[in-house]
């Protein structure tokens, strides 16, 4: 099942990296705003990393980032 939606993931984490850099944020930053590690966001973020994510979470993000969760659901 890995590789059906490695590639959603992968551009879910290059979302997250777009939204975080365009409201200024670094990695450390937006980890201090989600209270989790910054290694969390780092693996998130990485296009080669696998590491999917809960709606939970990314409910979370999108909030810190205030941009609808939708946003990151637009794939290409």
């Amino acid at each position: 099942m890995r590789g059906d939606y490695a590639d959603y993931y992968k551009q879910i984490g290059l979302k997250v990296s777009y939204y975080r850099k365009l409201k200024g944020y670094t990695q450390e930053g937006l980890a201090e705003l989600l209270d989790v590690d910054t290694s969390f966001i780092g693996q998130i973020e990485a296009p080669n990393i696998y590491k999917p994510i809960s709606l939970y979470t990314l409910f979370r993000i999108a909030e810190a980032l205030e941009i609808p969760p939708y946003k990151f659901l637009f794939f290409d």
